[in-house]
């Protein structure tokens, strides 16, 4: 059964953070990238008033790494090209300091599961204590018939106020986009793949 988390809370705004992707390396190529083109237009065109799309970026430089060997050798590298998002955490970190901070939200949820937004929680926290809601929602699936999955990063859930530690396969089905969205020239249509 579904159960809102915070039945009172209104829905302000959200912030989707995220970075172009680099067709050259993409595995679907030029694909991928209208795809994700695509996307972010129809939640722009869906949702005006409530989503705000913050670019990071793509860094894909050459780069000399450890190679895979056990036990790991320091003098043994190998030429790889190195793929690195970049600002999209300290965007994710700065943007929700200053949300709470100014008033602009009482409460900030966070869909992550990765450590990286943790002080930034921390720093709400401390900074603001109890005057600002803190959410965590984990981004993954239980498998059907399996207890097993990747765990919840406890770190997170240490600075919030409530965890959920997986998102349901009917709210990832009530959550899609249409198959066909309308727009005043030609329609976006959802990709094939994803």
């Amino acid at each position: 059964i579904l159960k809102a988390q915070c039945p009172e809370a209104e829905l302000v705004s959200i912030k989707y953070f995220t970075a172009p992707i680099r067709s050259k390396v993409a595995s679907q190529g030029e694909h991928a990238l209208a795809a994700q083109q695509s996307y972010h237009r129809a939640l722009e065109l869906l949702y005006p008033e409530k989503i705000e799309i913050v670019h990071g970026y793509y860094s894909l430089e050459k780069a000399k790494l450890l190679a895979y060997k056990q036990p790991p050798d320091k003098t043994h590298r190998v030429d790889v090209w190195k793929l690195e998002e970049k600002q999209t955490d300290v965007n994710i970190a700065l943007t929700a300091y200053r949300d709470a901070a100014t008033g602009r939200a009482e409460q900030l949820v966070f869909v992550s599961n990765d450590t990286d937004i943790e002080p930034a929680l921390k720093a709400i926290r401390e900074d603001m204590g109890s005057t600002r809601q803190l959410g965590v929602i984990i981004p993954i699936r239980r498998p059907k018939g399996s207890a097993t999955r990747r765990p919840p990063n406890q770190r997170l859930s240490d600075w919030s106020d409530w965890t959920r530690s997986h998102i349901t396969d009917e709210e990832l089905a009530n959550s899609q986009l249409p198959e066909k969205i309308p727009t005043k020239k030609k329609p976006i249509i959802k990709p094939a793949y994803w």
